[in-house]
């Protein structure tokens, strides 16, 4: 047990199940096997993998619930196409970031710009004290993870801005959809702000965004956002690493 003052850090080892969903979900995004083609016959792939055809099972129904597979009794285990897939789904967006992290980014950009100004124009018209709170303790957060050595927690203090952002409005639907999209914000975040000088600079943006909200002034809050949104754009065209990307 952890000492008094002490973090206690709890490590997840992946049971069997979440291994063989990992492992299948994976290849379905990586296009392994494409839509519309069967997956494997179950005991070849079972054996393949080194699982029961029980696990197998479980895992491939898991899979149905994102949207990701079909079972049907004649034709078998079928990949869907993309559209079908719950691309919300933490797991979804984890296998894309690994798969195709440019496309994941430049959804994630064009999700942020038609999303969050209208969340912040919410925000300004709704936000009580305590979401005003929640967002200037986060901003804080920002400030002091940013003036340490490795800015260590800075991403994790960035995301927690935009997730208090999207609930200050009081739309249930968009602060769950802040909790959904959390792994693509971190994904989106990290590269971002790997240029030198581009935590500093994000800094004064989101100030500005608390501001407004705390002034009640939706299109100074919406601007302010945009602004941030505009500016993570360009520094993740400038980011080290993206360097390997052709687009």
């Amino acid at each position: 047990m952890a000492s008094r003052g002490e973090a206690e850090i709890v490590v997840h080892f992946p049971t069997m199940h979440e291994r063989v969903v990992d492992e299948l979900g994976r290849r379905i995004v990586g296009g392994v096997w494409e839509p519309g083609h069967p997956l494997p016959v179950e005991d070849l792939l079972a054996t393949e993998i080194g699982v029961s055809r029980g696990v197998l099972r479980e895992a491939v129904k898991a899979l149905v619930a994102k949207g990701m597979l079909r079972v049907r009794p004649r034709t078998g285990t079928r990949v869907l196409p993309p559209e079908h897939w719950n691309h919300l789904d933490r797991d979804v967006l984890r296998w894309k970031q690994a798969g195709d992290a440019t496309a994941l980014l430049r959804d994630t950009s064009e999700l942020r710009r038609i999303v969050e100004p209208e969340a912040a124009r919410l925000a300004a018209d709704r936000a009580g004290p305590d979401d005003v709170r929640a967002l200037y303790d986060a901003l804080a957060a920002m400030e002091t993870a940013a003036a340490e050595p490795g800015r260590s927690g800075y991403v994790e203090a960035d995301i927690a801005f935009h997730r208090a952002l999207l609930d200050a409005g009081g739309n249930r639907l968009l602060g769950s959809l802040g909790r959904a999209i959390a792994i693509a914000l971190e994904h989106s975040f990290r590269v971002s702000t790997q240029t030198p000088g581009a935590v500093e600079a994000s800094l004064p943006g989101h100030r500005a965004i608390v501001d407004a909200v705390a002034a009640g002034d939706p299109a100074a809050a919406a601007a302010a956002v945009l602004t941030v949104v505009e500016a993570a754009e360009k520094e993740i065209t400038r980011s080290p690493g993206l360097s390997q990307d052709p687009g």
